[in-house]
């Protein structure tokens, strides 16, 4: 079971740095970089991101990070791995949060997005980049910063289930 405990909690951190390391690198580059922009290539540009996005490896990392976190959190519960637990529950806490953000806010704001249709057809496309920009950039921060502290939750969980187990 140690063994089991501990794939499971590596598994977990590695999926959950990869989310924390997409939604920082939306945070420093790409929402600059698009912020640069004028508003069709914004809105083309995100919803193509929003089209690409939704592949079975970002998915799975996705999904997969708060299943293994959750599922490293039970395995924890006993013997000597569970010095670890406030760690991984507090890292479990962290992306559950993350993902709620994610589905409740940053989802429908792309599916808006998707839903006002072709750029080149939108009369107003300032005031749809300004009902979408500020919004989403402001709650990608926050998933931004609870994937990173889950992250590094789980960086230390690691490091005291080590010390704990062997």
């Amino acid at each position: 079971m140690k063994t089991v405990s501990l794939v499971i909690l590596v598994l977990s951190t590695f999926t959950t740095g990869l989310i924390a390391g997409f939604f920082a690198t939306y945070t420093n580059s790409v929402m600059p970089s698009l912020g640069r922009t004028d508003d069709r290539m914004f809105i083309t540009t995100m919803q193509h991101i929003n089209r690409v996005v939704l592949n079975p490896l970002f998915l799975l990392c996705f999904t997969g990070a708060l299943v293994l976190t959750i599922a490293a959190t039970i395995l924890h519960f006993s013997g000597d791995a569970r010095p670890a637990l406030p760690w991984i529950i507090a890292a479990t806490v962290l992306y559950a949060a993350m993902f709620l953000i994610t589905m409740g806010i940053n989802v429908p704001l792309n599916v808006k997005l998707e839903d006002a249709g072709d750029p080149a057809r939108i009369t107003d496309l300032a005031a749809l980049r300004e009902s979408f920009e500020a919004k989403w950039n402001v709650w990608n921060n926050v998933r931004t910063l609870t994937s990173m502290g889950a992250f590094g939750c789980l960086i230390w969980a690691l490091v005291v289930h080590i010390r704990h187990t062997v």
